[in-house]
Formats: C-alpha cells, structure tokens, sequence
C-alpha cells in the first residue's frame, strides 16, 4: 500500500542523519573532560541549569532530528546502565558514524563497515580486558578514591578528596549479600545553607526531609518501633457518589463522633501493637495527632513514599496500605483461618510482624558554620536497625545550581566506584584505553585473514578512538595533535615489547600538557565504562548508518484535504 508523505532516500539520507548526529556530539564536545565548559540551560519557564554532564545537557534540550534522538537514547541508556561516561559515549558514536559515512561514500558498502565496527569492538572488548585492565579489591582505599576523584574531575565541585571519601565510605556501607552495590540505597538529601564541606554521610542510619506533626511531641524515641503507613491517619471519606443527609444536628454530631471514635481505634491498634513512631504518606488528623502526643508517640506525615521503602530496608517490617489492615477479625465474619482464635492470632502476627525497628529516630536541626541558607531546617533520623542496607548523605552548598551539580557528581561517581567494586577491574584515564586501542586496532587492521573491506573499517574505528585524547586535550588549551603523538609512541612501544611495560598506562596530563603514567597518578576510570561506551557507541552508530530511506508520513487531515 502506497503512503503519502515526502520520501527521501539514498545516500543523502545517510549523510543528513550522520550530520545531524556529529552537530550533536559537538554541542557536548566542549563540555568534556575535567577542562570543559560548562553550559547553561534556561526552560521555556525560566528555570536555569548549569552543568556540564552529558546526560543532563542532553536530556534538557529540544532534539528533533529522528537521528540525533539516537545519540541521546544512547545518553540516557548509558547513564541507566553505567552512570558515568554518557559525554563519552555520544562523542564516540558521533565520531565512527562520521568516518563510517566518510568510507560508505568512498564507495565501501554499509554492510562491510557495519561487520567491520562489529568485529573491530568485539576485538577491542578482548584487548582491553586481557591487557590493559588492573585489579582491585574492596580494601583499596586509595584506588577507589582516585576512582572517585577522577569521575568528579570534570565537575565544579570544591573538595573532591572530601566527597570522593563520603563515596567510598557509603558504597562500603550498603554491601549487599550478593557482593553487589546498589546506588540506589544511597538516597541524596539537599540542603541549602552551609559550605560544600558541611556534607555528611549519614553511618549508621537514613535521614528524611519530614518533620513531626505537632512540637508537643518527642523529638527523640530510643528503641524505636516504626509503623509505615501509605494512607492517612484521618476520617474516611464517603465512596464517591454516596451522600448522607442529615436533618438533626445532634445525628451530624454523633456521625463526626463516631468517624473520631473509629479513627482513634484504628492509631490504638497501632500503639497497643508497640509503635512509638508512625510514618505516614498522608496527614495526621488533629484528633490522632492528639492521640499521639498524649501517648508519647511521634507522628511524622507527608513522607516521600521512596524514603518509606528506604526505612523499611534498614529496620524491616512493611508498608500498611489500608486502614482495611489495621482491622481485626471479626467472630462470625469470613476468614482463611479454620477458627476465630486462629484468624486473631494470624492477624496479631502479621501486625506485629509489620513493625519495624531502629536504635533511634529524631528530629534534628542542621547545624551550620555559615549564614546563608535556611537555618531552620530539620530532617527526621532512624539510625540503627536490623540491617545496614542503605545509607544517606546530606549535601550542603551556597546555593540551589551549586547542590545540583553537586548531586550529580556524587552520583556519577557512587556509579563509577559500584562498577569498579563489583569487577574489581579499572583501567587508567586521560585517554589512555581509546589510545591503546587505537594502536591495536590499527595493527589488527593491516592482517591478512580480514576482508580487505572490513579491514578499512576496523582502521576508522581505531582512528575513531583517537577522538577522546584529542577533545581532551582541546578542552584544555593544549596542542592536540603533540600530545596524542606523543602518546601514541608510548602506546606502540608498549605493544611492540615482550611482556607487560608501564607504557600501557601512559595518558593526558591535562594541566602539564605532558604525557605520564595515570595508573600512578591516580587518574582511574572503570573498565566497565569504557566496555560499556564502546558497545553501545558502535550500536547506535550501525543503528543510523543502516537507514537509507526516509518517509516522513501526511497526517490525517493533510491526507484528506489532499483527497
């Protein structure tokens, strides 16, 4: 069936997608490295963003191109999958879909560099786990803070000895049993007011932003039994479309008096079943507040229902979605149990099991050297509990634009660290893997058992390598095409000699603008990053340059006026 609508096709197409996408690895080009710029972005409401991770720039404009839509997919998967790199990876697919095009119109067929590219990362994965990777274990310190340093080099952040330790310290913290590092049990708090260096890790606990319902309240419970509710402690509310009507006062009074009674009953159940501290998605009516402050319980409402699920992983029990839970048996009623003293004690088990416990919970005021910022802030803390499973930190800063970034630094780096710990494998920096696989790959291209065709292609991917240093080196005002020379020899002689020489290590030293050994210098990135960007950089890559036809289709009322 024929589809109306403007058709392009050939190698035109091709080349409007490619250009599309390098116009878009060059707008995050500059951003690149511990030397880039920043950029600043301002939304359609004014809302104004200063940074320079790749990720982020790209998920805050407006990308149209179908094409260039790839490359910030691909930002977005490798920010999901990695956490870091996701500048990296878009400038790499940017750079082997320009060479790719460049060899398709020297008359090479898209089908011989796509094989090429896929034979040519295939190769490159080998190598770089076989002779460029070092190990690590979770007692290296120093390793994991360089780790750390390094994934934050790029970013405006004041004291990266500082926060690659709180990094570490959390990602130690949260070991799971599996020997895996979920980031996510690592939730960032931002508050503003403080220097930078006010940051904290919170060691033996989680901190919220919530606060307790009423003063009157304790603002300390030891041997805390939490109760986590996804509902509000209020009256219920008539299902929609019921309606009462009520002619006598008195009756009005008595139903309000018999909502209080019912509303009071149920936060009973709570406190008889051992609760000292309720947690609430909702709000806390005035009558349980009451309640509560009388009773000597603390009431906490309008919890994020994430920070709940964080609560739960380090003092146990479970989320009660219903008032419909906290109502017990009834003698006459249905139940799964054979007997009514079964169904009581099942449902006095199941309470009780949905308690949980920690060593404290307060609400504290932040405290502050500085006097910018809100001064009266307090976070609520549950510290202690059966497990150690997720660990908070509480970032300070001057500013809003300042504790942004500074979350996504902390963020990228807890994801750079997690990956090194769980391979227990790094690479140097600055430069040095692209390098070395550039210099492989272009001996690997020259072999005689490839097609001639993909050996072409196998050298475009090498050469496509070569781009990191040299926007690296760019970024820092240094003569690229020096340094990348220079730095390619050490990479040649290291490949040429017999055994393993500190050659392979070699990278940028972007201040110096020298060449030098990065494995001593600390500048370390994980090898699962750069596996990761070379895979998906060279998918995307194939994905665009396999498109040789376009039809942009009419829509309905076009189509109709044209009939």
């Amino acid at each position: 069936m024929f589809l109306q609508g403007e058709r392009t096709f050939g190698q035109s197409v091709r080349t409007q997608n490619v250009n599309a996408a390098v116009s878009l690895g060059s707008i995050v080009s500059t951003s690149f490295g511990p030397l880039g710029l920043d950029k600043m972005i301002v939304s359609t409401v004014g809302d104004i963003t200063v940074t320079n991770d790749g990720a982020t720039i790209l998920s805050r404009i407006d990308v149209q191109h179908p094409a260039a839509r790839v490359l910030v997919q691909l930002s977005r998967l490798q920010d999901m999958e990695v956490g870091d790199g996701t500048t990296t990876v878009v400038i790499l697919a940017s750079e082997l879909l320009k060479l790719g095009n460049n060899l398709i119109e020297a008359g090479i067929h898209p089908t011989n560099v796509m094989s090429g590219y896929r034979r040519a990362v295939a190769k490159a994965t080998k190598f770089l786990e076989e002779n460029m990777s070092h190990q690590v274990s979770i007692e290296d310190t120093e390793v994991l803070m360089n780790v750390a340093r390094t994934s934050m080099s790029s970013k405006n952040i004041s004291n990266p000895d500082y926060f690659s330790r709180l990094v570490v310290d959390s990602l130690r913290a949260i070991k799971n049993s599996s020997g895996k590092f979920p980031v996510e049990n690592v939730p960032i708090l931002k508050a503003v007011g403080g220097s930078s260096n006010e940051s904290q890790l919170i060691e033996d606990g989680i901190a919220i932003p919530c606060m307790m319902v009423s003063p009157q309240m304790p603002s300390y419970i030891k041997d805390a039994k939490i109760a986590i509710l996804d509902f509000a402690l209020k009256p219920q509310r008539m299902a929609t479309g019921v309606q009462i009507q009520v002619t006598d006062p008195d009756k009005l009074r008595q139903i309000k008096e018999q909502e209080e009674s019912m509303l009071l009953a149920r936060t009973k159940v709570l406190t008889d079943a051992g609760a000292n501290v309720i947690l609430t998605t909702g709000g806390i009516d005035g009558t349980a507040a009451a309640f509560l402050v009388e009773n000597g319980v603390m009431g906490v409402q309008h919890c994020d229902k994430r920070d709940l699920r964080h609560i739960i992983k380090n003092t146990g029990g479970k989320i009660l979605l219903s008032f419909a839970d906290l109502d017990a048996p009834v003698e006459g009623d249905e139940y799964e149990a054979d007997t009514f003293e079964e169904a009581l004690e099942d449902y006095k088990t199941n309470l009780a099991g949905s308690i949980g416990s920690a060593d404290t919970v307060s609400e504290e005021l932040l405290k502050t050297t500085d006097t910018v910022g809100d001064l009266n802030q307090k976070l609520l803390f549950i510290r202690g509990g059966p497990t150690s499973a997720v660990r908070s930190i509480i970032l300070r800063g001057s500013s809003e634009e300042h504790i942004d970034e500074t979350e996504r630094s902390v963020h990228d780096a807890l994801c750079a660290v997690k990956r090194v710990l769980e391979s227990s494998e790094f690479v140097p920096g600055g430069g040095c893997a692209e390098t070395a696989v550039s210099v492989f790959l272009e001996r690997k291209s020259v072999d005689k058992v490839i097609d001639p065709r993909e050996q072409l292609a196998l050298d475009a991917f090498g050469k496509a390598m070569l781009v990191i240093p040299k926007i690296l080196a760019k970024n820092a005002a240094k003569d690229a095409t020096e340094l990348v020379a220079g730095l390619r020899a050490k990479h040649i002689a290291a490949q040429k000699a017999e055994g393993v020489t500190d050659d392979r290590d070699f990278g940028l030293d972007l201040v110096e603008g020298v060449v030098r050994n990065n494995f001593k210098a600390g500048v370390l990135e994980p090898l699962m990053s750069k596996i990761k960007s070379l895979n998906y950089a060279t998918e995307a890559a194939i994905t665009v340059l396999r498109i040789d036809d376009v039809t942009r289709l009419e829509n309905p009322e076009q189509q109709q006026a044209q009939q």
